[in-house]
């Protein structure tokens, strides 16, 4: 006798079935998508490509939205963007997979409803997507699971809990009163005669993050222990886009979402889902392009520049050296 292992339907507090709206271009994805979502206890409230659903009458989303985007094209863009603004207002939970190529554009177009963004997904990512939006169901039942759900639930458990315990230890203090991982800020003290002077000569002998070519040569040190061992030995997410972040701030220049989760080190997803929490701290910042609103960079916040400029002066970075 086959196991089953559908959850039990998902209901709301006034005991209504949760539904999902399931958008794909791609047929055997779409079909997917919506089979998962069957499974875990969702009623679909509406299923078909991001063209039909664009030009279809305006209807209410599901409280979960599925989205596939491969392309990248005006007319797919500009429809994340209204899922994002209907999304926020509204409070559905959107999960939404695109392709590398598209991570860009794609991630520029949410601000408001904090989607979980997966790139070339197969399908079991997507099922623990549906997961983690099952987890912040109230009073949700499941039926008994085999050894190996087990042993997979686990898993993920375990490098939610790793990645938290990273994130805290990386940041030196936090607000009273705030969530975790937060920065102590400093208070404003009365400034007494002379405390204007001081203040500004304290100014200019704060450590300074090293020069690019330093950070540089520091990245590629990392990078080249690849080539000798096992990648997964060094794996360090945090501080691999820390590291590319200062070394891009010292040239001035833009990092893309797509660049930073190259330079991970990790799966796209795993390193969006990194970007995502450290922004979530406030270690790293979201900035939109002046010149187009549907396009985002990541940045380092001033905290998180100043504890690295601290860091590597405590170390003695000065000049080429090899962290």
């Amino acid at each position: 006798m086959q196991a089953n292992f559908d959850y039990e339907p998902v209901r709301d507090a006034a005991g209504c079935q949760l539904s999902v709206t399931v958008l794909a271009d791609r047929d055997h994805i779409r079909a997917e998508m919506r089979e998962d979502a069957l499974a875990a206890g969702f009623r679909v409230r509406e299923c078909c490509s991001l063209e039909e659903y664009a030009q279809g009458p305006l209807a209410a989303l599901g409280d979960l939205v599925m989205v596939d985007c491969a392309v990248a094209s005006a007319d797919a863009l500009a429809l994340l963007s209204r899922l994002d603004m209907r999304g926020g207002k509204a409070g559905a939970q959107l999960v939404v997979s695109t392709t590398m190529a598209a991570l860009d554009s794609v991630f520029g177009c949410f601000s408001l409803s904090a989607p979980q963004i997966l790139v070339d997904p197969g399908r079991a990512e997507r099922i623990i997507a549906i997961g983690r939006v099952l987890a912040r169901v109230p009073n949700l039942r499941l039926r008994e699971m085999g050894e190996e759900d087990r042993l997979m639930l686990l898993r993920l458990t375990e490098q939610v809990g790793r990645i938290a315990e990273r994130l805290e230890k990386l940041s030196p203090g936090q607000r009273e009163g705030g969530g975790a991982f937060r920065f102590e800020s400093p208070a404003q003290a009365w400034r007494a005669q002379g405390e204007d002077q001081r203040s500004a000569r304290e100014e200019e002998q704060r450590p300074r993050l090293p020069e690019a070519a330093v950070l540089r040569r520091i990245i590629k040190a990392r990078q080249a222990r690849m080539r000798h061992f096992d990648a997964d030995l060094f794996a360090d997410p945090a501080w691999d886009i820390l590291l590319d972040l200062a070394a891009a701030r010292a040239e001035r220049q833009q990092v893309s979402v797509t660049s930073l989760c190259i330079a991970a080190g990790v799966p796209a997803t795993t390193a969006l889902r990194w970007i995502g929490q450290m922004v979530d701290a406030d270690l790293l910042v979201r900035v939109s392009d002046p010149h187009d609103r549907r396009r985002a960079y990541i940045a380092l916040s001033e905290n998180t520049a100043d504890a690295l400029a601290r860091y590597f002066s405590e170390i003695g970075v000065t000049d080429l050296a090899v962290v």
